[in-house]
């Protein structure tokens, strides 16, 4: 990929070839970042690259905007099943660097609204900066839908008590930046607009050291929880066949989602 900017209809890459560090853009802002088809494309692809370029070492993802660093697969998106209940495919299950076979570490750096198919991404960063204006949430129960892989990414990354808290109040509550940070999902908090450079500056230090040791490492804390990922993985279609509406029904309560009102915490 070597130094330079790339861009495309979903995604910004642009590589600082000095630092040795990459920002990867989510860019559909007007959609508050939600990833389409195309996008979830361009997110593998991204990732498969990044392990063939030397000159990047450390990798900063973040999203476009000031409303929201993603919000999950856009409901725009169609994505045919199987008729089976143990054969499913999400098309978001392959968009993270750990599941394209990439060890150079990931920070998230995320600015206001983070939920559901977010979770894919962040699950996959070995850590996260946060602005004061993020929030996180998983309204997958509200629209009558299983939150299965999304609640296994974040048991790993958060309190059991407040992973599930967060998956079944659904749109009910959202999590503020404060209340991530002292539960661990976050590991520095900034001000407003703050978290992007944040992440930068931890990006371009792990860059600076010897990247054996830094990959390694990277594997050696993704080995701690890939077994028990991959059990629940191995789950979550027959939870998601047995346990989620019909489509008409999940748009149907999608249409009367609340306006307002969630209670933030």
């Amino acid at each position: 990929m070597g130094s330079g900017a790339v861009v495309s209809a979903g995604l910004r890459i642009a590589a600082d070839k000095e630092t040795g560090v990459a920002v990867v853009t989510l860019d559909r802002p007007a959609r508050l970042n939600a990833i389409d088809l195309p996008t979830a494309a361009e997110l593998t692809s991204c990732w498969r690259e990044l392990r063939y370029d030397d000159s990047v070492r450390a990798v900063v993802l973040t999203g476009a905007g000031e409303r929201a660093f993603c919000t999950g697969l856009d409901r725009d998106a169609h994505v045919p099943q199987p008729n089976s209940p143990y054969m499913l495919d999400d098309p978001l299950l392959r968009i993270g660097p750990k599941a394209n076979d990439l060890w150079k570490p990931v920070i998230a750096a995320v600015r206001g609204m983070a939920c559901g198919g977010a979770f894919y991404l962040l699950g996959e960063s070995e850590f996260v900066v946060a602005d004061t204006t993020a929030v996180f949430f998983d309204p997958h129960t509200t629209y009558g839908m299983v939150s299965a892989y999304e609640s296994a990414y974040m048991v790993h990354r958060m309190p059991y008590g407040e992973a599930a808290r967060m998956a079944l109040m659904g749109t009910a509550e959202r999590i503020s930046a404060r209340r991530a940070y002292e539960t661990g999902l976050v590991s520095e908090l900034t001000d407003p607009g703050g978290a992007l450079e944040a992440a930068l500056r931890c990006a371009a230090v792990v860059a600076s050291y010897p990247q054996e040791g830094v990959q390694g490492t990277v594997r050696a804390l993704w080995a701690a929880k890939e077994a028990a990922l991959a059990r629940s993985f191995a789950q979550a279609p027959g939870l998601i066949a047995l346990g989620n509406l019909p489509a008409e029904r999940q748009a149907e309560l999608f249409a009367r989602r609340r306006k307002a009102g969630f209670r933030l915490r």
